[in-house]
């Protein structure tokens, strides 16, 4: 029987290796969502993946949404609406969770909330990166060691830094578009497996006339 591709609901698929992932086996959250053969490579631990989203909270009710075909090195970390304090107040400090007397600190007013995090199908994120909460990342963007995305990534752009910053773009506009009509991440795995050397290219036309 010919194989397409790894089984996407193997937890390991590298064998005897597992400090790399196919993450969407080892998430216990319901509010983190991952697609198929998303990988994460961690140095000590793969259930860092989970400790490193941080303050996702349930009472918060964002979600932390990670598409198909990423990839996300250890130690990279989300940031999520928990985190976040009143700017625009006379103080930041969180008053009412402390109670005795703080309680109604908050009454009539609310946290900033931004949004679900959301990060594409294809995308490279790299060592140590760290995601700011509602950030939308788009499809196959990549994110450089070490930088802190604290707004949304266009579709194939490549940022770096802190504030992370656009780079470059990996192809032309005209390029881009007709990659994002591709789709490539949702085709059947029979028919991703037989064209996985067209996808390590970059004759876009061929895989167009598929």
């Amino acid at each position: 029987m010919e194989q397409y591709g790894p089984n996407p609901l193997t937890k390991f698929p590298l064998p005897g290796i597992e400090r790399l992932c196919f993450l969407k086996n080892i998430i216990t959250n319901p509010q983190i969502i991952v697609g198929d053969f998303t990988y994460y490579d961690d140095f000590e631990n793969v259930a860092n993946f989970e400790k490193n989203v941080r303050y996702l909270f349930d009472f918060t009710g964002d979600k932390l949404i990670i598409g198909k075909f990423c990839m996300i090195a250890s130690g990279v970390e989300f940031i999520m609406n928990g985190a976040n304090h009143l700017v625009d107040a006379v103080s930041t400090y969180p008053f009412s969770i402390f109670g005795h007397g703080w309680e109604s600190a908050m009454e009539g007013k609310t946290y900033p909330f931004k949004g679900d995090t959301v990060v594409g199908n294809d995308v490279w994120i790299g060592y140590k990166a760290a995601i700011m909460a509602g950030v939308t990342i788009g499809d196959g963007a990549i994110i450089g060691a070490y930088s802190v995305v604290t707004k949304d990534v266009e579709p194939y752009a490549i940022v770096g830094g802190n504030p992370a910053r656009t780079i470059r773009k990996r192809f032309p506009e005209e390029h881009i578009e007709r990659l994002l009509n591709l789709r490539w991440w949702d085709w059947p795995l029979e028919k991703l497996t037989r064209h996985v050397q067209d996808l390590t290219g970059n004759n876009i036309a061929c895989l167009e006339n598929l």
